[in-house]
């Protein structure tokens, strides 16, 4: 069957023959045995529910024995035979291009070389689902072919419940991903209704069809790397940032410390992802001997070397290492999975990964023991470091959240906060996010290199023209983009899809995309569609991490995930999608996203202008309203700017006033 005629089929009549199970792909770790008996009945009928029943004998033996050594229902079987990455657009059977450029979306978010666990249909961080099974990828790209733009489709945990009827202006897509009833949000609720079939942890971009490879965290990276650098008034180079992890999110490190210009020390165990990694261009170099990883590195600092080294090992082991040979660590962060740390987010010291893979569902609770021992050896050769001057901050992996449950050296002498910063808290809150500064970003749906090339000229050009006439206070933010699209094409970014990201406010977002509607107008590029990470100024409800710098008590609120969402819905969007979980764990957070297309029309230009202010402004009006200094100059700028916004502002209160009482 040609690629056309498998999606139009959906869910075959005819099952498709079984498929052997890959051992080159990097695969997800077994889950841990979560169901009752009772239980594993009911996630099969949930499964067999997708089939007719002629195939229910055929299939309830194959499901079970997936059940059993996976603790997942994946559905091998019904993968589809063909290459599976981002085609161009014109390449997909639909009715509406909108729906097309959903199913690119979603197609690259599986890509080998996109997706930390393909098989499983899980994007980065362990556990960032697309779909929970095949059954319901097929499903979704046969709504998506079939839709007009009078329909949406609507999104469950990754089940497509189906099209309704709508109308031009709604969004064609509408997705939601775990989101439980506030009590049932602890990390077992995740095993065992996942295990049921009956939602999914979306992550941030995997579960709303927005990752565009580890070049969506890498712009991020670099700018933080670079403000943790003047943060210390230190120049990068020559000097040492020491991390861990290199899957989906992580991978970006090493990259991002390149581009910055500093020696990048990156820990992994997972000796495959290491190896995509080095076969990408993603790291420079490959040390497994402590001894040669601490020659190395003095040798890079004697030269002022800019280089990546990854260390197939334990973190742990580097840290310790580092302090026994008093090689100084400049930087220090760790971007392990920590909001998953139980089922392959983070592994142990003692255990080969191959051992910690199997111990993590025959004996989680053993299991369990190791990781919080591991967090406390982890933090004490950490704080060791810090001792010496090392600027240590948490990259928003619940690192710190996790080290304190284990009973770590890590709180404060308050006994309420943290010895260490977020990152979010000390660099891009204040620098970044509270000027409407975030995560933009845009995929050329042509796929043609082409294509992005020239729509990197013209983000630069934008952003070159509005530095002119920027105020002081964010043109360092101006001059780090302009810096970084210039660059992008060197760098080779590109994992998948054609896509770019930088860091833009409102003003910068809008005008970007309205030079690509008007270039696409013209005939000088093809379609390209908008988006961002969730991990942006409005999008995500994250104590611990994008809104750790809320000092008003309403860090623990979701109101502005949610209105953000709900607002880019009826603004314009052509997908909009709700999450709760993320980069910090199931339960400890909520974000929201989108995906808009736009293809030169008078409405794109309408839709864009509305949507991306508002998608912005939502949330530097909230960090104002929790009085924070760089967000209630930005929201007073945008008023200006638009009539017709009016936002409340925050009355200062003196600090004597208060103290008095």
């Amino acid at each position: 069957m040609t690629f056309k005629a498998q999606i139009l089929e959906g869910i075959p009549d005819q099952l498709p023959n079984k498929k052997p199970y890959e051992t080159e792909i990097n695969h997800a770790p077994k889950r841990k045995t979560i169901l009752s008996p009772e239980e594993e009945k009911l996630a099969l009928r949930n499964a067999l529910r997708y089939f007719d029943k002629k195939h229910h004998n055929t299939l309830i033996n194959e499901f079970k024995h997936e059940l059993d050594t996976y603790g997942r229902i994946y559905m091998y079987r019904l993968r589809p035979d063909y290459k599976m990455y981002a085609r161009p657009i014109s390449d997909y059977p639909a009715q509406s291009k909108q729906a097309a450029a959903i199913m690119l979306m979603i197609q690259n978010n599986l890509d080998n070389a996109v997706a930390q666990h393909p098989h499983e249909l899980i994007t980065y961080g362990g556990n960032g689902g697309v779909f929970s099974n095949w059954a319901q990828y097929r499903l979704t790209l046969k709504y998506l072919a079939e839709m007009n733009d009078e329909q949406t489709l609507v999104m469950y945990s990754g089940h497509p419940m189906g099209l309704f009827p709508s109308h031009k202006e709604a969004p064609r897509v509408v997705v939601t991903n775990g989101m439980m009833v506030p009590n049932y949000s602890k990390p077992d609720d995740w095993e065992k209704f996942n295990a049921l079939g009956v939602t999914q942890y979306g992550q941030m971009t995997a579960g709303s069809y927005m990752y565009i490879g580890p070049q969506g965290i890498v712009h991020g990276t670099t700018i933080t790397v670079l403000n943790a650098f003047r943060k210390i008034n230190k120049t990068p180079k020559g000097n040492l940032f020491v991390t861990s992890g290199l899957g989906g999110m992580s991978g970006a490190q090493p990259k991002a410390g390149n581009i910055a210009g500093c020696i990048t020390v990156c820990a992994e165990v997972n000796p495959k992802i290491t190896q995509v990694r080095l076969d990408q261009g993603w790291i420079d170099e490959k040390i497994t001997d402590l001894d040669e990883l601490v020659a190395r590195v003095e040798k890079a600092k004697a030269e002022k070397q800019t280089v990546s080294i990854a260390y197939l090992g334990n973190i742990v082991e580097v840290w310790q290492k580092f302090d026994e040979a008093n090689v100084h660590i400049d930087l220090g962060s760790d971007q392990t999975s920590l909001h998953n740390p139980w089922a392959g987010g983070y592994y142990p010291m003692g255990l080969s990964f191959e051992e910690a893979n199997q111990m993590m569902s025959k004996d989680p609770e053993a299991f369990k023991k190791k990781v919080q021992e591991t967090l406390c050896l982890h933090t004490d050769a950490i704080n060791k470091h810090t001792a010496k001057g090392t600027y240590f901050f948490d990259y928003g992996n619940a690192f710190l959240l996790e080290a304190s449950r284990a009973g770590a050296d890590i709180m404060a002498e308050n006994g309420i906060d943290f010895k260490y910063s977020s990152y979010v808290q000390d660099i891009m809150g204040p620098m970044c996010f509270d000027y409407g500064f975030g995560p933009f970003r845009w995929v050329c749906a042509s796929g043609k290199p082409e294509d992005l090339a020239k729509t990197d000229t013209i983000a630069c050009e934008v952003l070159e023209e509005i530095k002119r006439h920027s105020p002081e206070e964010i043109q360092q933010q101006m001059s780090d983009n302009i810096q970084w699209i210039k660059g992008a094409q060197a760098n080779k970014l590109v994992v998948g899809s054609q896509a770019r990201i930088l860091y833009a406010d409102a003003e910068g977002r809008a005008k970007i995309a309205e030079a690509f509607n008007q270039a696409i107008a013209k005939g000088d590029i093809e379609t390209v569609i908008l988006g961002r990470d969730h991990h942006d100024v409005s999008g995500t409800d994250s104590p611990y991490r994008e809104t750790s710098n809320i000092y008003d008590g309403s860090r623990f609120t979701a109101d502005m995930a949610i209105q953000n969402v709900i607002g880019d819905s009826f603004r314009g969007a052509t997908w909009v999608s709700i999450h709760n979980g993320g980069g910090v764990g199931w339960g400890e957070v909520i974000n929201g996203g989108f995906g808009m297309v736009i293809d030169g029309t008078k409405e794109a230009s309408k839709r864009l202008k509305s949507m991306l202010f508002w998608d912005v402004n939502n949330g530097i009006s909230r960090r104002s309203w929790a009085r924070n200094e760089g967000a209630v100059f930005a929201i007073k700028r945008a008023m200006e700017m638009e009539p017709n916004l009016k936002v409340t502002l925050p009355n200062l209160v003196d600090d004597e006033i208060i103290d008095a009482l």
